[in-house]
């Protein structure tokens, strides 16, 4: 028991699930960093291919199984009618308006991409596009609703 006095107890406990709106948040999240180890690859010169695991069923046996495939990452960026880089931000299939009738950032040049994708995570982690994020989420449910 001595041991425990020296330390500071709290009432906290951890919760059974997360908001709906914090699992968006982490899921653009996290395609923002694919997103920036895709560019960071490229400007290296190298491949950057996530694995994920994919089912498989063998036709001969019949079994299923776990096989570890690579995930192919679409880049964001494009070059724009004006020769400057421009960059997407995409909720699913869906790209963000990101301001009133704006769906693209206008990016110097791809050295600055890396930057620009750094900033927009921590905007989405800071909460800045939960509007934008929820309405390309209802659009994107929408899609699925028959």
């Amino acid at each position: 028991m001595a041991s425990l006095a020296s330390l500071k107890l709290s009432t906290a406990v951890k919760p059974t699930s997360v908001p709906a709106v914090v699992m968006r948040r982490n899921k653009l999240a996290h395609r923002i960093w694919e997103q920036a180890e895709l560019v960071k690859a490229q400007q290296a010169g190298t491949q950057f291919a996530p694995t994920r695991f994919r089912t498989v069923v063998e036709h001969d046996t019949g079994l299923r199984r776990q096989v570890e495939m690579p995930k192919r990452v679409k880049p964001w960026w494009f070059t724009a009618e004006n020769g400057k880089l421009a960059l997407h931000v995409r909720y699913g299939s869906r790209a963000l308006e990101l301001a009133k009738g704006k769906f693209a950032i206008e990016v110097a040049s791809d050295r600055d991409l890396a930057a620009t994708l750094d900033l927009i995570k921590a905007a989405v982690l800071a909460g800045e596009l939960d509007a934008a994020i929820d309405a390309a989420s209802s659009k994107v449910r929408a899609g699925f609703a028959k």
